[in-house]
């Protein structure tokens, strides 16, 4: 059966994560929606990233087994059925053992942090206004590039199989009125990043360590970290695959 890969990108405010739920909204149930609409027939929708409540996402995908014929403006007709908050970037015909998820080479983050007061990013980002030390920020992150587990990162009654990850950046940087870490890696563990940069702020304005964040990183103990960073501070900016 052929199968495709749907890209899109989502303000996720409004949504309870990425993925299907019972009693919730979500951005998949949003497409699955749209799609049986437009098309009259149901598909299974598989996820390459399930971003939590409140996080949003530059681009994230979607594949999906389908027989029947496409609607020739199948973009085009999705986004005029789909809420605001919610835009369908392109369609992908691809081989029918590709996997969204499974065959993402990397996937790379960016956490948005403002301190000083503005209206309109306090739903994209995350409000901090304390003094930080953007050095020992910068110290922290590039901590990060010398480990490969990231158990203490890793919200609790996670069902991995390992906790390693191989992180090929991981850096802070000031973009407009934002400070900004990003990072990039092969794979992320459920509340990863968030914890990563409320941990280091945490260590920037004075209240621990780098030897500290050392210390946490190599307690592989997810009670030493912090998971204090909003939702509404991530994106899922990019996910790349090898013939995509």
């Amino acid at each position: 059966m052929p199968r495709y890969f749907l890209s899109l990108s989502y303000k996720g405010t409004a949504y309870s994560g990425f993925q299907a739920q019972t009693n919730a909204n979500t951005i998949q149930e949003e497409v699955s929606n749209a799609f049986r609409i437009l098309q009259r027939e149901a598909v299974i929708l598989t996820g390459s990233s399930r971003t939590d409540t409140g996080v949003h996402a530059l681009q994230n995908f979607f594949h999906f087994d389908y027989n029947g014929l496409l609607n020739e403006r199948f973009v085009y007709k999705m986004n005029a059925i789909l809420p605001s908050d919610i835009v369908i970037h392109a369609i992908h015909p691809v081989l029918p053992q590709a996997h969204c998820r499974f065959d993402a080479l990397n996937r790379r983050y960016k956490y948005f942090v403002y301190q000083q007061k503005n209206p309109f990013l306090q739903d994209r980002a995350y409000y901090f206004p304390y003094t930080l030390d953007k050095a020992v920020l910068d110290s922290c992150a590039a901590l990060v590039m010398q480990y490969t587990n990231f158990t203490s990162f890793s919200k609790r009654n996670t069902q991995v199989k390992t906790f390693d990850c191989t992180i090929q950046e991981s850096y802070w940087q000031y973009e407009g009125d934002c400070l900004v870490y990003t990072v990039k890696a092969n794979r992320f563990l459920r509340g990863m990043v968030r914890a990563l940069t409320a941990t280091m702020l945490k260590v920037a304005c004075g209240k621990a360590t780098v030897e500290g964040f050392k210390e946490i990183i190599e307690a592989k103990d997810c009670t030493k970290a912090s998971f204090d960073a909003p939702p509404h501070g991530l994106f899922l900016m990019h996910v790349e695959y090898p013939n995509l």
